[in-house]
């Protein structure tokens, strides 16, 4: 393999650690207790700021219950499936739409009915920036001291050093929402106006 493949094939593996660990539904201090490593550390290879070692790739491979040829991205593809999110959490249900893609990746997150009315969201903080977009019901974010509920159509956008949560406020239903992840620093960058829509000039 080029040295060049060797780089990107490492750069890669941070957003799929990344994923894998979200599709888990474990936090940074929990894998870190779990195998070992500072949860700084593992922040840092998420984003891209370190490489992972062989040792901490076979740790982290063990834990997620995946293999290393998934991590490096060189694992036949998966058939499509058609059956339900994958679950984890109290229910939570996550679709990972970008699968092993540097840079840049989405999910879609489905958190259903509370039955009784939620305590706010406990909040977590890390290096990256997220976009969230709810297609239906309605979410509680909690970002900072700051409570947002959010409707469908509705959008956010934070750096998530910022301690964020959300929770389903929706006692009748589900609440679904996408969410866009990137490195810290990385930011949209929005090439078109709405139809109409007049460009302030300042």
């Amino acid at each position: 393999m080029a040295v060049d493949d060797v780089d990107g094939t490492l750069a890669a593996m941070g957003p799929r650690l990344r994923a894998a660990r979200e599709h888990r539904g474990a936090t940074l201090a929990a894998v870190s207790c779990a195998t070992g490593i500072s949860a700084s550390t593992l922040s840092r290879i998420e984003t891209g700021r370190r490489r992972p070692t062989l040792e901490v790739l076979l740790q982290l491979s063990k834990e997620y219950g995946v293999g290393l040829d998934e991590l490096a991205g060189i694992a036949p593809a998966a058939a499509p499936r058609t059956t339900a999110l994958p679950s984890f959490g109290d229910d939570k249900a996550v679709l990972p739409l970008t699968r092993y893609v540097g840079g840049l990746h989405a999910h879609k997150h489905v958190l259903p009915a509370p039955g009784d009315p939620p305590a706010r969201p406990r909040q977590v903080s890390h290096d990256g920036y997220e976009w969230l977009c709810v297609l239906y019901g309605r979410l509680w974010l909690a970002l900072g001291d700051q409570d947002l509920i959010l409707r469908p159509g509705d959008t956010a956008e934070f750096d998530t050093r910022t301690p964020h949560g959300v929770a389903n406020t929706s006692l009748d239903g589900p609440v679904e929402y996408l969410i866009m992840f990137g490195p810290q620093g990385e930011r949209l960058r929005p090439r078109t106006h709405p139809t109409g829509a007049r460009v302030r000039r300042q």
